[in-house]
């Protein structure tokens, strides 16, 4: 009988195992379901008492359960399959038998199995209700019955309320109506004295009433947030679904509006450093500024001097204080094509914090020295007051350095853009040495008209000028994170992990389609990820290999728990670049100031302890910023195309799903969907492996990253959702037989969707 290894969280009673005992899967397992926070190689080693040539049977046992599936890699610690982490955000829906307040995940869609969590009673800590949203640490229940997790919550976030978005209509029957922006939800009856001040096209936000057994539901209109016509309608649709705070309470709009500018007093004075900003053209802050020379010191031929001087908003926003606290509830400024919401307000973010050009403002900077083969030699941090020489938009730099200056920057070519762009050089040589991963997806601009509908969509050129900022900025960021371990100061780090071993699987199945091999067992690199990217350089296949290797990564977080960054190749990395719209750099920002005792504005202890939660508070953020985003693209590009139903279009199939494909408009970026009941005569199967759907009789079908021209047959602009009639043929698909024949994986089967009500959106 296998004797039981308590773990710390249970507080069972621990009992060391006998000698020469190696433990069985179960457990191993059990240890790592009970102690999800200690399930790294080393901690299970030493809750087993393995030594020596036994760590080396427990490395294999561990690869072992990860290839059965029975265990996934999560950071550096070994979770099982569909396992919540440690700090989740939950949105509690209801009460238990015993009256104890249960939630889910808020992003359900993430993890497998039963996600039912029950809320622990506080004990002195915040208190919640049903429909609030929390931050909470997880613990695996202890018994076989009742929900597999428990939790204590940490943070209580705003209260959600039960309200609807939608358009304010009025029916031909003399009916008032909402029409919700969510596809799914059914329209609502609003009774006159409810309508409040709404007109006909207005977005309204309305919260239910009682009303009879039958018929349509009945609302109230709560908030009139102005003309679906009016130019920045798409965004608020987008702000309301996702909860965003856009509007700054009186109380931190009146501490914003006390604030002195900083002066000299405790600063190095670099303000005769012709330290330069390079940025969009429509930029309105100014984080960063760079400068370099070349290094005198003659022990260091062919180096450079780099020197990167980033915003100093931790002088201005203090711990604690009204601005900080909404600073941390926003977590970052959301961008959208016709407006930002800041994550400070506009006297810091546009005026006291942004490196205007000929104006003194305090800032944090580096000063990096590099060898000419672009590895760092050494670094210093500063903080300083600096007088930006320059504002520059990125064409225009790139412009002067080519050769065509303007009046600007023709006067300081020589002393400010060349020696920038020679140093880049040497920073170049150290990224080819380091070897990122080097995918190349063009992004896309949506460009409005003066009315907010849009004009046009664009792929920026990508220029050296941003090459340049974004590897001065990655060398800074690199040299926070080294400074503060060096301190041995927590900070909050940005990780991106490595491709989990299940995508890891069905990238080397995807490979295999198209003759290409994936080697197991070895951890995979970011180089054999480029090897295989450079093989299909130019290739047919270039972009569906580009597509697939996007998808098999993982999503970069913010963790105290240091892993690394797979992404660019780096041991250690942190934010440290855009303490204005980023809270997790301004969080490095106090770390280095207390750390490197640079004066007032330091990390504090209490922020310290919560350093965990902070980091959790932050992804959110993030994610719900990158879903609105991408949720307001494509409701702008559905309202464009709202009067082109029947016309046709090249297209790009960017998703294969069981129930269909998912068809990108390359001209506009956005998705339309194709119902696979409607492919034509044949009977199509879904084959996960090679992503494509395959005709039963003809063996040909269609795969992700093929091009196709596809008819617009419905178009909801209000849930951003088209949907499209396949016009071109299906083509022969590697080594697909006619006749279907189920794989041994089970991966692929005989998949039939029926056809949708409406269009579909990509989730």
């Amino acid at each position: 009988m296998a004797r039981r290894i308590s773990g710390g969280r249970k507080g069972g009673e621990s009992t060391a195992p006998p000698e020469n005992y190696k433990p069985s899967r179960e457990d191993i397992l059990r240890y790592i379901t009970e102690n999800p926070d200690r399930s790294g190689k080393r901690e299970i080693a030493k809750a087993f008492s393995l030594k020596g040539e036994d760590r080396a049977w427990l490395k294999d046992m561990l690869r072992d359960l990860q290839d059965e599936g029975l265990l996934n890699k999560q950071r550096k610690r070994l979770v099982r399959p569909g396992a919540l982490p440690h700090v989740v955000v939950l949105d509690i829906f209801g009460r238990d038998s015993d009256g104890s307040l249960i939630g889910r995940p808020a992003e359900a869609a993430e993890y497998d199995g039963d996600l039912t969590v029950l809320i622990r009673a506080p004990r002195g800590g915040p208190i919640a209700g049903i429909g609030d949203r929390v931050l909470a640490k997880t613990f695996p229940a202890d018994g076989t019955s009742g929900p597999p997790y428990t939790a204590r919550i940490m943070k209580v976030f705003e209260k959600r309320r039960e309200s609807t978005l939608g358009v304010f209509r009025t029916a031909t029957d003399g009916t008032l109506r909402i029409v919700p922006v969510e596809r799914r939800q059914a329209e609502l009856i609003v009774d006159p004295e409810f309508r409040g001040s709404a007109k006909d096209g207005d977005l309204v936000e309305v919260e239910p009433v009682r009303a009879g057994p039958y018929g349509l539901p009945r609302a109230k209109v709560r908030t009139v947030l102005g003309s679906l016509t009016s130019e920045k309608a798409v965004s608020m649709i987008a702000i309301h679904a996702h909860e965003i705070p856009h509007v700054f309470p009186p109380e931190v709009l009146a501490e914003a509006e006390k604030i002195k500018p900083v002066g000299l007093e405790g600063r190095e004075d670099w303000r005769e450093i012709p330290l330069v900003t390079i940025d969009p053209a429509d930029a309105k802050d100014h984080d960063d500024a760079v400068f370099a020379e070349s290094d005198p010191d003659e022990s260091n031929p062919g180096g450079v001097i780099a020197t990167v001087a980033i915003a100093d908003v931790a002088a201005y926003v203090r711990p604690g204080s009204a601005i900080d606290r909404e600073a941390l509830k926003r977590g970052n400024s959301v961008y959208f094509p016709d407006r930002v919401v800041p994550m400070l307000p506009e006297r810091l973010s546009n005026d006291l914090c942004s490196l205007k050009e000929g104006q003194d403002r305090p800032a944090m900077a580096v000063r990096m020295i590099f060898a000419a083969d672009g590895r760092k030699l050494r670094h210093s941090f500063h903080r300083v007051t600096m007088r930006s020489a320059a504002k520059l938009a990125y064409p225009q730099a790139q412009a002067a350095v080519d050769g065509s200056p303007d009046d600007k920057t023709a006067a300081i070519l020589d002393t400010v853009l060349k020696p920038l762009w020679e140093a880049y050089a040497v920073l170049k040589r150290g990224r080819v040495a380091r070897e990122p991963l080097e995918l190349d997806l063009p992004e896309r601009k949506i460009l409005l008209k003066p009315d907010g509908t849009v004009d046009r969509v664009v792929i920026p050129e990508r220029l050296d000028a941003h090459k340049l900022i974004e590897e001065f900025m990655i060398q800074a960021n690199v040299r926070a994170a080294e400074t503060l371990e060096w301190k041995s100061q927590p900070l909050v780090y940005r990780i991106h992990d490595g491709p989990s071993l299940a995508k890891q699987e069905s990238l080397r199945e995807f490979l295999q389609t198209i003759g290409m091999s994936l080697a197991r067992g070895a951890e995979l690199r970011p180089n054999q990820i480029n090897h295989i990217l450079e093989r299909v350089r130019g290739a047919d296949n270039e972009t569906l290999v580009n597509e697939v290797v996007l998808r098999s990564q993982s999503q970069a977080e913010y963790s105290p728990d240091n892993i690394g960054h797979f992404g660019l190749n780096l041991r250690r990395y942190a934010h440290f670049t855009s303490p204005i719209r980023r809270y997790a750099d301004l969080i490095v920002h106090r770390a280095l100031i207390g750390a490197l005792k640079l004066g007032a504005g330091g990390i504090t202890p209490d922020e310290e302890a919560r350093l965990e939660e902070i980091s959790a508070l932050i992804s959110a953020t993030e994610r719900r910023a990158m879903a609105a985003e991408r949720d307001t693209v494509d409701r702008l590009i559905a309202g464009y195309l709202s009067e082109k139903i029947g016309e046709t279009f090249a297209g790009r199939i960017s998703g294969v799903t069981k129930a269909g494909l998912f068809v990108q408009l390359p001209e506009f970026g956005a998705d339309g969907f194709i119902p696979i009941s409607t492919l034509g005569d044949d009977y199509y199967h879904f084959d996960e492996g090679a992503r494509a759907l395959f005709g039963e009789r003809s063996g040909q079908g269609y795969r992700l990253a093929d091009t196709v021209e596809v008819r617009l047959v419905e178009n909801a602009p209000l849930a951003g959702a088209m949907r499209f009639e396949m016009l071109s043929d299906p083509k022969p698909l590697p080594g697909r037989r006619k006749s279907f024949h189920k794989s041994k994986s089970g991966r692929q089967g005989r998949q039939r969707a029926s056809q949708p009500r409406g269009p579909r959106r990509r989730r």
